[in-house]
């Protein structure tokens, strides 16, 4: 058999992402696609007023709206992502998700990797 890297995703099927996660009253839902030492991909669906609260990471976080808009807050600043766009949250620096309105987003993140 062979070994499948991106999980809870049909292979070798054109899908629409957004579709792949819900929105769900009162909560945020995740939907993981791989996580190992070099990359997690995870899809999330937020109902509106929910949060993530500030965090930080060891590797470079890149955000994909896949539906609505959400609001992220990096190192203090404030970014209003809408479907369609992407934005990089550079390791180590503090950030937070909010949803003013339901929405749904692709989490790339992206590890150091020992040499």
């Amino acid at each position: 058999m062979t070994e499948v890297y991106i999980k809870n995703l049909e292979h070798e099927k054109a899908l629409p992402l957004a579709g792949q996660v819900t929105i769900l009253p009162g909560q945020i839902v995740s939907k993981t696609l791989a996580q190992n030492k070099a990359v997690s991909m995870t899809l999330f669906a937020f109902d509106q007023g929910e949060e993530i609260s500030s965090h930080e990471s060891s590797g470079d976080a890149m955000v994909t709206v896949l539906e609505g808009r959400g609001m992220f807050t990096v190192d203090g600043k404030e970014y209003s992502v809408q479907a369609g766009e992407t934005l990089v949250m550079p390791a180590w620096k503090p950030h937070a998700v909010f949803a003013p309105e339901p929405f749904k987003m692709m989490l790339v993140v992206v590890f150091p990797q020992s040499k």
